[in-house]
């Protein structure tokens, strides 16, 4: 009996299922494995011993679990310690993998998973196990290095941008429109916010300002924006990171606390809340509104990017495929090889290429003042999250008319 197992690690995405069930596909193709085995919440589940046998699915099955977001084998947020400090564990990890008649690893995650790859894969050779690791990118941060795009990201991305479109025109409603902050995830690296600069009305972009974590958040310059836009507009549109942060390098949310309760106590929000504070002590305006798409964006299915499912699936074949082919320690990874038409090679590159390190938005991707994302860039996103719908507001085309 030949077997491999595949595990999902980390945080869910709108598409992490399509790559387990693409390798699953695969090997019903290939027949590489007899049995393909899902590790229920990843490491953690292996360690007790507890599978499913994912080769029991039928199609109808298949398909069904490729269009289900979240983690369909459960997670984990286990950080595999080193073989010399958890001895014991890569024993007792390995003595599974043989019982079971497990010859080859995938996990699907991000850049903690692949640093389990690539420690389990340097235990099996210093150990003379023959066994393949292989793994398969995933994180709406976007934030793994060498690959172009991570999956998941696209369909975060379509999601937040279609999100400020929709409360874009919310705000057109009235009069008196206010300032509108949509804060999104993103603690380090800010692709997730970036991608709110794709919602457009009328050719013109809805967020006015864009904050990221790259670039050091300087209060008395965003305030003076903000007025001089809502002077002229009556309206401001702003995306922030969570992960905005200060000249020192500390958080915005952290240091930055406006609401009080009862007892006079500060009442810490996030970057939003914080950004509402500062514009509301400023004096421009009280009517601010604050938006935290928190989980919401990256489960979100009915706005997944059909571009993101499909290098999904096909990262997980891939996988297998590497696997097979005899490879270990590698990760499944595309790379652009155009923007217009969109294109990608399938590839791979060392675990160790990926785990632990961060990729964070270029400054060439960000605008002079540090506080909107360049059109150049835009092509860098664009077909990574499909078309976004086309509205039409009437009482602006009636002014438009005048």
């Amino acid at each position: 009996m030949k077997n491999c197992v595949i595990a999902q690690s980390g945080g869910p995405t709108s598409v992490i299922n399509a790559s387990v069930m693409g390798l699953l596909r695969r090997n019903n193709e290939t027949r590489v494995y007899d049995k393909v085995l899902g590790g229920i919440n990843g490491i953690e589940g292996i360690l007790q011993e507890d599978f499913v046998d994912l080769s029991l699915l039928t199609e109808e099955e298949i398909h069904a679990v490729t269009h289900t977001p979240s983690a369909a084998l459960g997670s984990c947020r286990y950080k595999l310690k080193d073989a010399v400090t958890s001895k014991e564990e890569y024993e007792r990890l390995f003595q599974i993998f043989e019982k079971h008649d497990i010859q080859a690893f995938f996990y699907a995650g991000g850049n903690d998973s692949q640093d389990t790859v690539r420690k389990l894969a340097a235990y099996a050779k210093d150990h003379g196990i023959a066994m393949n690791f292989i793994g398969i990118p995933k994180t709406v941060d976007n934030d793994l290095q060498v690959i172009d795009h991570a999956p998941g990201f696209g369909s975060a991305a379509r999601y937040i941008a279609v999100s400020v479109l929709e409360s874009f025109l919310d705000g057109l409603v009235y009069t008196n429109n206010g300032i509108f902050i949509t804060e999104t995830m993103g603690r380090d690296a800010g692709w997730l916010a970036a991608s709110g600069a794709l919602a457009t009305y009328n050719g013109r972009r809805c967020a006015d300002i864009v904050l990221l974590p790259e670039i050091p958040f300087e209060e008395e310059k965003f305030l003076k924006k903000v007025e001089e836009i809502y002077k002229t507009k009556n309206q401001v549109y702003i995306v922030a990171s969570e992960g905005v942060r200060l000249p020192d390098g500390s958080f915005l949310a952290a240091t930055k606390a406006h609401a009080h309760d009862s007892f006079g106590h500060a009442q810490l929000g996030g970057a939003g809340n914080a950004l509402k504070g500062l514009i509301v002590d400023a004096g421009i305006t009280s009517r601010v509104k604050v938006l935290e798409l928190s989980t919401l964006q990256r489960s979100a299915f009915h706005l997944v990017s059909p571009v993101d499912l499909e290098e999904a699936g096909k990262l997980g074949a891939q996988a297998l495929d590497l696997a097979a082919a005899g490879e270990t320690g590698k990760v499944s990874i595309l790379v652009r090889t155009a923007d217009e038409p969109y294109t990608v090679e399938y590839t791979s590159t060392d675990a160790a290429n990926i785990a632990n390190h961060v990729k964070y938005m270029p400054r060439d991707m960000v605008t002079e003042d540090g506080m909107n994302i360049t059109e150049e860039a835009l092509r860098y996103f664009r077909p990574l999250t499909g078309e976004l719908p086309v509205y039409r507001v009437l009482h602006h085309f009636h002014d438009e008319k005048k």
